[in-house]
């Protein structure tokens, strides 16, 4: 398939316009006056089968500033419900998010969404502008996240503009393009079941079993509905055609084996969120992706000292969403989802089954990942102790969280690489002063004996020594998207200079893999990055 060299030229479809009018509202972007494309992603591009070249045509600024609607989309701004910090908050709804239409491209099908494109019904005493702080946050954690391979939207453009918006400050105003397969989250569900329309609520399920999990049906063999403008599924999921039964989904009704397989999804993605230290900010429950996906970037972070504690949005003043509370959210937030479909479900003690798949599928994505990332080859007797003794000794002594796991590799008694190699892999973070792993804790004796533990453990293995490192290696982040990286990038994009962007986008594609010339991106904050604070304006 060729790729398209205009954005006018590729295949659109809009299946989500295909639904009745009372899930959306259409009306046009509200234009900036002078925008400039700041960045564009070319891996992005090329999901939905868009040349790079296509990022110098005028109508690519016009598109994705939202100068201009999507040549053969339909622009909307989709309408839903939620609770925020546990609070049901009533009808929200895309307050500053406009859904151009999907491409369909070599990949399956994607949603283009502009953030930041203008006021709709539902920006409830908002402006419906982003600014370029946030922006290029959201611009780059997308990406970060890909890289480390965890379900996320994507990002294909970030514009920039001089029109002022008021926050804490005056800033200047952005534009993300988003791309999902689907952004319906937990609280679409949730409007329908309180404005109590089953009906809409049966439509959205149909909708989202149709394109997303056609293997819902399967169990049943129940007939599918028709799907509204046809198109396949994206990339990761399977189209409607040909749809068969998955394994694990026995329930006779489609609804319950909708919330099973959410469920499950939403389980794997929290366990890999805890496994690299990623802390969400604001998971309320229109933030929670009906597809498992990564959604909706603003007070995020990833942790630098771990502590279990850790709270990354300045606004959550009780630690509603913790780091080590947000599986328990997730959690919540399934059975909010759960509440709404007994509209549809008659049987409570099904749905019950469907949301107890949550604890043994997060705890075997937890295991799995904790396998790989320390090393193991199976799963022993005493190796629970000995992961909870290490999350313990981390969150003591407030260990680089990222460093801690990459490290590891080649701590002493565990590594026969030569000393330039030890260095190359773990990006100039130790030298020839420097002792990986236990010097990255306070009470380095403490670190030690944790250590003795753990080389017995992988010795009574027998596995090959540079087997077992490069598997730590493919799966230890060196870098990541720390917050004083984001800062920098952002403080170099308010002056026009991408460069950082650039770097980070490059370097964080394949975080595990050592960069030669990168070492500072590797390297613990400085001191002056504690004092970052982000929040929900964030």
């Amino acid at each position: 398939m060729t790729a398209a060299r205009r954005l006018g030229d590729l295949r659109v479809a809009n299946s989500f316009a295909g639904l009745p009018e009372d899930f959306y509202t259409r009306l046009a972007t509200r234009p900036l006056k002078a925008p400039r494309v700041l960045h564009a992603n070319s891996a992005a591009a090329e999901l939905i089968g868009l040349d790079p070249e296509a990022f110098a045509h005028p109508e690519f600024l016009e598109v994705v500033s939202g100068t201009s609607p999507l040549r053969g989309g339909q622009t909307l701004a989709a309408v839903y419900s939620g609770h925020q910090f546990g609070v049901w908050a009533g009808q929200l709804g895309d307050g500053r998010a406009h859904l151009l239409g999907e491409v369909l491209g070599p990949t399956g099908a994607w949603e283009l969404q502009l953030k930041g494109g203008g006021m709709t019904p539902y920006s409830r005493m908002g402006d419906g502008r982003a600014v370029l702080r946030s922006s290029v946050r959201e611009y780059l954690a997308s990406e970060a996240m890909h890289g480390l391979g965890i379900p996320t939207t994507r990002a294909l453009a970030l514009v920039s503009a001089d029109d002022p918006v008021i926050r804490e400050t005056v800033e200047t105003a952005a534009v993300v393009t988003r791309m999902a397969p689907s952004f319906v989250r937990f609280g679409s569900f949730e409007h329908w079941a309180a404005n109590r329309r089953p009906d809409h609520l049966r439509t959205l399920a149909d909708y989202v079993i149709d394109r997303f999990y056609p293997e819902c049906r399967g169990a049943s063999g129940a007939q599918r509905p028709s799907r509204p403008n046809g198109g396949s599924g994206p990339e990761g999921y399977r189209g409607t055609e040909g749809a068969i039964p998955v394994p694990g989904l026995v329930s006779g009704d489609p609804y319950v084996n909708l919330l099973q397989a959410v469920t499950e999804r939403t389980a794997e993605l929290m366990a890999a969120w805890q496994v690299v230290g990623f802390c969400h900010g604001v998971m309320n429950t229109d933030n929670m992706s009906i597809l498992g996906l990564t959604l909706d970037y603003g007070p995020y972070g990833f942790m630098d000292g771990f502590d279990a504690r850790h709270i990354c949005n300045h606004t959550d003043v009780n630690g509603r969403y913790a780091w080590h509370a947000q599986p328990s959210v997730a959690q919540w937030n399934l059975l909010r989802l759960a509440s709404s479909l007994r509209a549809l479900v008659a049987d409570d003690d099904a749905l019950r089954a469907a949301l107890g798949r949550f604890e043994p599928v997060l705890l075997d994505g937890m295991q799995r990942r904790m396998m790989a990332k320390l090393g193991f080859a199976d799963w022993r007797a005493g190796d629970e102790q000995l992961v909870d003794d290490l999350w313990r000794l981390m969150h003591e002594h407030h260990a680089d969280f990222t460093l801690t796991f990459r490290q590891l590799a080649h701590a002493p008694g565990l590594t026969n690489a030569a000393p330039e190699r030890v260095l190359e892999d773990l990006g100039g973070t130790v030298g020839p002063t420097l002792t990986p792993f236990i010097d990255l804790f306070t009470d380095r004796d403490a670190a030690g004996a944790w250590l003795t533990r753990y080389r017995e453990r992988i010795l009574a293995e027998g596995r090959p020594w540079q087997e077992r490192i490069d598997g730590m290696l493919a799966v230890n982040p060196l870098y990541v998207l720390r917050n004083y990286l984001a800062q920098q990038a952002i403080d170099a994009a308010k002056s026009g200079d991408v460069s950082e962007i650039d770097r980070l986008m490059q370097l964080l594609a394949h975080p595990c893999k050592a960069q030669p010339g990168m070492e500072r991106y590797a390297a613990q904050p400085p001191a002056w990055a504690n004092g970052i604070e982000v929040s929900c304006s964030s």
